[in-house]
């Protein structure tokens, strides 16, 4: 069929030794990454019926706020500007118990409690200034037109 010289044709060149074994895969470095979590809520499987009120979730309840707290700043604020004195006192005295039930029971308004005590003390000081400025007011007027009757 062909001469000793002439190329062999694919048909006459010998096979192969032996196929060739693919490459083994390389192991992994790190494993495959988990599937997503499904999303922490769920959205509703079907619209509500026409006329019917939408399903709504409860709100999250916080800690109770502190009644004596809340008593606090508003009497403070009364003392301020309606009954002065005596509501910045109660705002005072009413803060200070708040404050520690809050550390006791871990309730909130700590805030409230707090803004009751400041603006009672600051408005009650301010309250005392502005009284012992107008006694001597007083008593500076009342002894300006003196003068003595010594002969």
């Amino acid at each position: 069929m062909s001469d000793q010289n002439s190329p062999a044709t694919p048909e006459e060149q010998p096979s192969a030794a032996a196929p060739v074994p693919p490459a083994p895969a390389a192991p992994a470095a790190y494993p495959p990454p988990a599937p997503p979590a499904p999303p922490a809520y769920s959205a509703p499987a079907a619209p509500p019926a026409y006329g019917a009120a939408p399903a709504y979730a409860a709100y999250p309840q916080g800690p109770k706020t502190n009644t004596l707290a809340i008593v606090s700043l508003v009497s403070s604020l009364v003392g301020v500007f309606v009954i002065p004195i005596i509501g910045q006192i109660v705002g005072i005295i009413t803060g200070h118990m708040s404050l520690s039930q809050i550390k006791q029971t871990g309730e909130g308004g700590r805030g409230l409690g707090l803004a009751g005590v400041i603006i009672g003390w600051v408005s009650l000081g301010l309250w005392i200034l502005g009284i012992i400025a107008l006694v001597l007011f007083f008593v500076a007027v009342g002894t300006a037109g003196v003068t003595s009757y010594r002969s």
